[in-house]
């Protein structure tokens, strides 16, 4: 029985790394055979490529630079530990994947997008999401909340940026109605959360209960 592949998408302070985490809880006490991957990273060699896109004192690295460093990131974690979790029939969450690329590269970015969208079928070992849930917020709101602690390299782009990428994440969810839903990430986090288990309760029931 193969797997079910969750992705969790959306700009930076959207919540999602939070909702990601409380999905897979409940998943869990439920009993489920579920894991929890965060991207870039996910693998030992995933985590290194992941220190040296975020760090700040990397600021001269260049935008093809940073797109490659993503795919290889993903293609580790992709043959690693998703194919062999989908293929046992594990659930996969997955905080980021090649739509983030997309958003960030060729949104944020400006990479010609017909690029991007190669280098994410390469570095996705041709793997996609069963359902991508793109938690959408104002870019004003989102740049507040991330970088109340600091900014990381991507995060310290400023709020023009994250614009740009949440254009781009508009950009997805309009190309494929069929995998990718926009949610609502304004409001608590109780009722972001009931808002993802009801976007998700047709792949599982145990999130509509």
């Amino acid at each position: 029985m193969a797997g079910v592949f969750i992705t969790f998408e959306g700009i930076d302070g959207c919540g999602k790394t939070t909702q990601v985490q409380r999905v897979y809880d409940t998943l869990l006490s439920a009993g489920m055979d579920v894991i929890r991957l965060r991207e870039p990273g996910g693998t030992r060699i995933s985590e290194a490529i992941r220190a040296v896109l975020l760090d700040k004192d990397n600021i001269e690295m260049c935008d093809e630079c940073e797109l490659l460093l993503y795919e290889a990131s993903r293609a580790q974690m992709v043959k690693q530990v998703v194919e062999p979790a989908l293929a046992a029939g594990t659930i996969v969450l997955c905080d980021r994947f090649y739509d983030s690329t997309f958003a960030y590269q060729a949104g944020g970015r400006g990479i010609n997008a017909q690029r991007v969208q190669a280098a994410n079928k390469l570095g996705s070992c041709g793997v996609d999401p069963t359902r991508t849930l793109i938690l959408d917020i104002d870019p004003r709101e989102g740049f507040a909340r991330a970088t109340k602690g600091g900014a990381d390299r991507l995060e310290a782009e400023g709020l023009m940026f994250q614009t740009a990428v949440r254009k781009g994440y508009l950009t997805v969810a309009q190309e494929n109605p069929q995998r990718a839903q926009l949610v609502n990430a304004s409001g608590s986090p109780d009722e972001v959360y009931q808002r993802i288990c009801d976007a998700l309760s047709d792949l599982i029931p145990q999130l509509g209960v």
